[in-house]
């Protein structure tokens, strides 16, 4: 059976064009061509990547880190406890005012009290500010060496400059040495990503960012097997441009150098803007749709790929939409938001922030505490006798 389903999986109808079998496709001692076996290899650099960075982290930009002033807050630690452990891990780690209620009167304890304990006991869960500049950095280092070695591999490439010589010949292209590890070096980096994805810093679009691990991975996958390796390699360099001032636009905020800050981050924004807006649906998205259609007849792996580039499209404008709001804000404040995607900690003063807006919300009237609530509901009587009333449009006292 699964060799039945290895041979449904590879037919040539789904990943070559009309009239070209895998037949076409062998290779010879001069003449070498994209095999998917080659892919596995991937997995063990992804591996060597993930060692590579951890010890990067730990032996560099860790104390690098130190050197340039960044330093950790000091979060208060929740005090032990059973049952507000036990909510927190199985119900939720942000209750609502009715459950802080609830769950303060079973503790005997002051509300105050148990919605600061929610607060650090979320606060501790937060990934430390010299964590963020160490990811920050091997990514900076990673898409600062990926973006050059692309350019290295692909200036003298036809295909750079016109983009009909993706389809020249397609798809039987001779695979190159240097776009072979260039491209293995791509998808291994993206796999070693999804092998880290449980510990590093996870931010609002988080799930935006697994969806664009997984449409990259089986994309440049798949256009291997294609062999769309020459509108891949395009591809690659265009993501890896706009992310090489990302990722010191990071570091600087962490360092709290605020007008180098924002001066990398507009300069980021514009190239993101201009190369995912702009020259990625041109020189990937119209090329693919139509400059390919002179070379063959469409066929699965045409709208497969055309399919996974506009999802990665879909994506582009998402995350476009995030940084106009935060250049908008920008020229209107005269300084940059912080990352909009970012987590950040929680103070009292945004805590009180957030209750005040709640009970103007949803109505809801409650007590800082549970003790004044006891103590209003015993003395009420003696309140209700002091206070102040009206007979006859007459203001007297009681």
């Amino acid at each position: 059976m699964a060799r039945s389903l290895i041979e449904w999986l590879w037919q040539h109808e789904f990943w070559l064009p009309p009239g070209i079998t895998w037949e076409d496709m062998q290779e010879t001692e001069d003449v070498h061509y994209p095999q998917p076996r080659h892919l596995l290899l991937s997995f063990p650099f992804a591996l060597l990547l993930v060692a590579i960075r951890w010890a990067f982290e730990r032996a560099i930009a860790l104390p690098l880190s130190r050197k340039l002033g960044v330093r950790d807050k000091k979060r208060p630690k929740a005090q032990p406890n059973a049952t507000l452990e036990t909510f927190y891990s199985t119900c939720c780690k942000n209750p609502k005012v009715e459950e802080l209620i609830n769950l303060a009167k079973e503790c005997d304890l002051p509300l105050r009290m148990v919605e600061r304990w929610f607060r650090c006991r979320r606060n501790t869960e937060r990934p430390s500010l010299s964590k963020k500049f160490c990811e920050a950095c091997w990514r900076f280092t990673f898409y600062f060496i990926s973006f050059f070695t692309g350019i290295a591999v692909l200036y003298d490439k036809p295909w750079l400059w016109d983009h009909r010589e993706c389809w020249t010949g397609y798809p039987q292209q001779p695979l190159q040495p240097s776009l072979f590890w260039y491209y293995l070096l791509e998808l291994s980096f993206y796999w070693s990503l999804v092998f880290t994805l449980p510990f590093d810093v996870k931010r609002k679009d988080f799930k935006e960012q697994i969806v664009h691990h997984a449409a990259t991975i089986f994309l440049i996958s798949f256009s291997y097997c294609a062999n769309y390796i020459r509108i891949g390699t395009l591809v690659l360099v265009i993501h890896d441009a706009s992310d090489c001032f990302l990722e010191p636009t990071k570091i600087f905020n962490y360092m709290k150098w605020k007008k180098t800050c924002d001066s990398l981050f507009m300069i980021f924004a514009a190239v993101f803007l201009f190369s995912r807006l702009v020259i990625f649906p041109y020189t990937v998205l119209y090329n693919t749709y139509y400059y390919s259609m002179e070379i063959f007849q469409p066929f699965f792996g045409y709208y497969l790929v055309n399919a996974l580039l506009s999802i990665l499209q879909l994506l582009h404008i998402f995350w476009s939409c995030l940084i106009i709001q935060m250049v908008y804000k920008f020229l209107l404040q005269g300084t940059m938001e912080k990352d909009m995607r970012s987590d950040t900690e929680e103070s009292d003063k945004e805590a009180e922030r957030v209750k005040i807006r709640e009970k103007e919300k949803n109505g809801i009237a409650y007590f800082s505490d549970v003790t004044s609530n006891i103590y209003t509901q015993r003395n009420g009587s003696e309140a209700l006798n002091n206070r102040a009333h009206l007979t006859n449009g007459h203001l007297k006292e009681r």
